[in-house]
Order: C-alpha cells, then structure tokens, then sequence
C-alpha cells in the first residue's frame, strides 16, 4: 500500500482540488494521512465532507516546522511505500499507476516523475522538457544539480527507516532537499518519463516569500553532511563541494547585492571570479546597482553561475 502524506496549515484554497488529484488515481491501494497543522480555517471541514475511508486526519493543536509535520504524518502512515502531496499541488491520474512497478528493484529508495509548474493563469514550464534525471547512485549527480521536486517523489518506508532521522525540523524551506540527498546517498533513483504532477506557483507559498533562508539552510545542511557522512570530505567531493559552495555563496551575494551592500556581493563572488567566465562578468557587474543586472538577465534569459 501506498500512504500519501499531504500536510496542511489553513490550506482550504487549493485543498478540495489536490486531494480528489489523489482520489481519481488509476491506482487504489492507497491511504491518505492528511495532518493538519493547527488550521484555523475550513481546512478540517473540507477534509472531513469526503465520505472516502482511505482518508485518515489528525489534527495538531500546536504549530510545528514544516518538517516535524511532515514526520508526525509519516509516524502514522501504515503503507510499504510513502509519497508526497502538498495542498497546493496536484497529480495526474496514472501517477502512482506508473511509479510503485519500480520498486520491484529492491536497490530503489525513491522514484520521481517529470512535472509542471504552473500558476493561476497556465502551465509555466517543464522540469524535465529537454534534460532528463540521472538515475541508479546519484548522490554526487543530485548534489551538483538538485532536481526532485517534491510532489514527483515516492519513496520507499524501508528507505526511511534505515536512517537516523527523516525530515530535520532545524529546516523550513528545505527539509525536502535534505532528506532526498541523505536518501541518495545509500539508495538508488528511480524515474518515469511522463509529467504526472504539477506545481502550483504562487506568491503565498514559502518558495517565494521566504527565499532568503535557502543559502542559510543549505549551508547548515553541508555541514551536517561532513559532520555525519564518513566519506563526504574534500578529498573525495572536492568538485562537488565547491560548486554546492559556490552555488550557496552567490545566493547571499545576490541577497547583498539587492539590498545595495555591493561591496559584500562582490567580495563573496571574487572567490570564484576565475573558475569561468562567467563568474568574472558577474564580478564586474556587481560593481553596478543590482536593478542593472536583473534587468540584463530579463533580456539575456536566466543567469545562473
């Protein structure tokens, strides 16, 4: 069986919408733990008008981090297999239908699928349109280019259960993240090359409101893998290490730069002047107000070093 983890906090906008993505599912074996985190709206209400026995809700009457939701949900699913659902999400139909066959290889902690994000208006782009996952051991590959989106994931109990902790509630935004990799380390990647999901974007959710702590927590996540992880030390991660650093660094200068401390930016970013060209561009912008080079990258696409 599989358990469906989907966490709440007043999700009632989108709530009605993601939970009949997971009811119209080809697949039935399934559970949905739906745990509300101290709602306050007509979550609890929206949850209950569905007469449908595989929907089991527990409510919290505290407030607690998005992780430690997340692991209360898991402590009472009862599935071989868990997968991921937010309130503002949604899944296709034969998701579950194509995803559970891979777990017949027992090296597969996580199977992924491709996905869209789209807004209230249309679907905005495609994770895996051009350039598909790396699959089998991919820890090295996922750390120099992070791509499981959440609501694609599927993972295996077993997986979890093998590690210390799952998600760690020292991380808000990305406590996800975290746990794939962690996963990755000593299992195997799984994928189906079809979209069937989609990620919903919109101003409200804390990708987008709450930006500025992702450099922080992926800092405090490296040094948490070279505290608990034997072989993850330079000698055998040195590339890898420096580009995640170096991915983490610019995050700050970018947050330095907007706020008009180019003096800071740049000094974050003459570390890496040298690695690429780009980098050293990058460095000379930064001599320049910071609404000149977004207004650059708008006309040029996407920069990221």
């Amino acid at each position: 069986m599989v358990s469906v983890i989907m966490n709440g906090h007043n999700a009632e906008e989108y709530l009605q919408e993601a939970i009949d993505s997971v009811l119209n599912q080809t697949y039935v074996n399934f559970e949905v733990v739906f745990f509300d985190n101290c709602s306050t709206d007509s979550t609890k209400k929206i949850v209950e008008s569905y007469s449908d026995s595989r929907i089991k809700y527990f409510y919290s009457s505290d407030f607690l981090v998005l992780g430690d939701a997340r692991n209360q949900a898991i402590k009472h699913s009862k599935g071989d297999l868990i997968a991921f659902l937010d309130c503002d999400d949604l899944w296709l139909p034969r998701k579950l239908e194509l995803q559970v066959p891979l777990f017949d290889n027992k090296k597969i902690g996580i199977v992924i699928s491709d996905t869209i994000f789209f807004d209230h208006i249309k679907d905005r782009s495609q994770l895996f349109k051009s350039v598909k996952p790396p699959t089998g051991k991919v820890f090295r590959e996922l750390i120099l280019n992070y791509c499981i989106s959440l609501e694609t994931a599927v993972v295996r109990k077993s997986a979890l259960d093998s590690m210390d902790h799952w998600f760690d509630p020292e991380f808000n935004m990305i406590e996800e993240y975290d746990l794939f990799l962690r996963m990755a380390y000593d299992w195997e990647l799984g994928f189906v090359d079809s979209v069937l999901a989609k990620w919903r974007m919109h101003d409200s959710s804390w990708t987008w409101s709450k930006s500025a702590l992702f450099p922080k927590e992926r800092k405090l996540m490296l040094d948490k893998f070279k505290r608990t992880m034997p072989n993850f030390t330079e000698d055998n991660y040195y590339d890898e290490l420096r580009m995640l650093q170096r991915s983490i660094d610019w995050d700050i200068a970018r947050i330095h730069w907007k706020q008009g401390e180019r003096g800071k930016a740049r000094k974050l970013i003459a570390i890496y002047k040298y690695d690429r060209f780009k980098w050293f561009i990058l460095w000379l912008f930064a001599w320049m107000p910071y609404f000149v080079f977004n207004t650059m990258s708008k006309i040029l696409g996407k920069v990221n070093p």
